[in-house]
């Protein structure tokens, strides 16, 4: 049960680290808190090496989702090793022993951070105590195949085998 307790706080030492620059601002783009509390982890993602896109969203649901590519294990690595991402886990989580992506092979594939958060209310600002309804860090990987018609939401960086990608055209113009 220790167990447990320790990796749900871990997570939610994560989901803070993700979600609390876009929740304190307002999801503005490179914007800092107030008081400049949270470095910019989205800018800080996207500038971590072998980290190919970072997209955020809110779903229809109300999640806040931050969705990340990776090169590989190696490059998520790189970011949970970060200098920015080590200094916000050591404020809510000092002297953690959690051995990151431990099942996760290291065989050269990309992977697919998803992190997901629902509030259950207004954030006040201090993202140690943010009215959290359900949190989830996710991995995943790409599998062979699929289309692009004009474009994927995956970063083009992200390379598939076998994804087929074409052009989208316009339908004709009708002359009347």
């Amino acid at each position: 049960m220790r167990k447990i307790g320790r990796e749900a706080g871990l997570l939610l030492v994560l989901a803070a680290v993700l979600f609390g620059p876009t929740l304190v601002a307002g999801q503005g783009r490179g914007a800092q808190p107030p008081g400049g509390g949270f470095p910019d982890l989205v800018g800080a993602l996207k500038a971590t090496p072998g980290c190919v896109g970072v997209e955020t969203a809110r779903t229809s649901s109300g999640k806040q989702v931050i969705f990340a590519w990776f090169e590989n294990k190696k490059a998520v690595l790189n970011w949970y090793y970060s200098d920015t991402h080590m200094s916000v886990k050591n404020q809510f989580a000092p002297g953690s022993t959690h051995k990151p992506l431990a099942d996760v092979p290291d065989d050269g594939e990309p992977v697919l951070a998803i992190a997901s958060l629902t509030l259950t209310g207004a954030p006040t600002g201090d993202v140690a105590s943010l009215p959290i309804s359900q949190i989830a860090i996710e991995l995943y990987r790409p599998l062979p195949g699929g289309l692009a018609a004009g474009g994927r939401f995956a970063p083009a960086a992200l390379k598939v085998p076998g994804m087929q990608n074409v052009p989208l055209t316009s339908p004709p113009k009708e002359n009347k």
